[in-house]
């Protein structure tokens, strides 16, 4: 029975490898597209565990720095070092933008961090070449999936930085690499009008009665004084003393400081359920599509290459093949072209994800569970193949 099988694969066995080749470029597709979406997990709690943070504390009534925009007073962090429980806070700001660089621009997120010893939140928490940020402006790390290289001159808003380090899967959520720069020059990134606003501002500043009176020439200096200094953050990052539960700790700090604060828990709850949530339907939706189409073409390929050996089958019926030889061979045929397709799907998907520009996390979870699926589809579609095939009228295939 097994040589029965083999001599039909090898007697037609370019078709049957083309056959094969094309299936599994299909399974790749799939596996690939349940792989974008384990990426894009994957990408929000790396953004968690790369900030160094047990809590995230945001303006009130906010989701976060990561969904929705956050403000607070740069000497937020202060108060929440009182806390019992804090051992860490630090500031730390995010925005995407484009920045631009020798080779082109790259659309990166932009990491405000705060000055302090290694390992402050928010901090890269290695690198693999360079140094960390030391200096207080115009220095900057960026993940290498950004093009940057060491010494490498990029411009964020008006001013330049020069890369002096380089780290690896620092991403944003949607994929975007990071870029660390120190906090103020950040602030003033994300916060400060360009120079033109700057102008008409203090224009309406000097104009305003209020701020100009008579016999009090200082008061408007003061206002134009304050309005070029960005005091803002989007976030403090925090984290615990030893032996401190964060659910303790961020009800401490809402209720006395009257803030929102995140758990990792929570906040990796609004990075997969809100923040990808619609991205993770759509690309579920065509994961579903392109399943149901794969399982369609297998059991279309097998139907069709048993519809082939009509004669074949006929002619032994005809010697007296007992029909369960005939229902094996077609099922160890099937059986074959989907351990053979699985096998290209596989090995195509896991050679063309590091060409996708987003992270594609290939799970062996994910491969286990496709390939039963395939086998099973594959066994199915035999079973309607076996069918058709054992209600061949020899007299009439041979005939016909």
């Amino acid at each position: 029975m097994i040589s029965l099988a083999g001599r039909d694969i090898l007697h037609d066995g370019p078709k049957f490898a083309l056959t094969g080749l094309g299936l599994g470029l299909l399974i790749g597709v799939t596996l690939s597209m349940a792989g974008v979406y384990r990426g894009m997990v994957a990408d929000g709690r790396a953004l968690l565990d790369n900030s160094g943070a047990e809590l995230w504390v945001v303006q009130q009534e906010t989701l976060g720095p990561y969904a929705e925009p956050s403000s607070l007073y740069d000497d937020t962090y202060r108060t929440v070092m009182t806390v019992p429980g804090v051992a860490q806070a630090a500031n730390v700001t995010y925005l995407t933008m484009q920045v631009r660089g020798d080779r082109g621009d790259v659309r990166a997120m932009v990491v405000g961090i705060a000055p302090g010893p290694a390992g402050t939140p928010g901090w890269p928490p290695y690198l693999i070449a360079g140094r960390q940020v030391t200096r207080s402006h115009y220095e900057a790390v960026a993940d290498v999936a950004s093009g940057f290289r060491l010494g490498d001159r990029i411009t964020i808003r008006r001013h330049e930085y020069i890369v002096v380090g380089l780290t690896r899967r620092m991403v944003s959520s949607g994929g975007d690499p990071m870029v660390f720069i120190p906090l103020k020059d950040a602030q003033d990134a994300q916060f400060l009008k360009d120079n033109d606003a700057i102008l008409q501002g203090r224009r309406r500043s000097a104009e305003n009665p209020a701020f100009n009176r008579p016999g009090m020439p200082g008061v408007v200096d003061a206002v134009i004084a304050s309005q070029s200094q960005s005091r803002s953050v989007n976030a403090v990052l925090v984290t615990l003393e030893r032996g401190q539960h964060p659910d303790e700790v961020a009800k401490l700090i809402a209720r006395w400081k009257r803030l929102t604060v995140y758990t990792r828990a929570q906040m990796e709850g609004i990075l997969v359920g809100k923040l990808i949530a619609t991205s993770a339907k759509q690309i579920g939706m065509f994961l579903v599509i392109l399943s149901v189409v794969s399982a369609a073409i297998v059991a279309f390929i097998i139907y069709t290459m048993t519809l082939g050996k009509i004669r074949e089958i006929a002619v032994l019926k005809l010697i007296g093949t007992r029909n369960r030889t005939i229902a094996g061979m077609i099922m160890q045929q099937a059986m074959a072209l989907g351990v053979i397709g699985f096998v290209v799907g596989k090995i195509a998907a896991t050679f063309w994800a590091p060409f996708f520009p987003k992270y594609v996390l290939l799970m062996p979870r994910d491969s286990l569970i496709g390939f039963f699926v395939v086998m099973l589809i594959c066994v199915l579609a035999s079973l309607i193949a076996i069918r058709a095939a054992l209600r061949v009228d020899p007299a009439e295939a041979i005939g016909g």
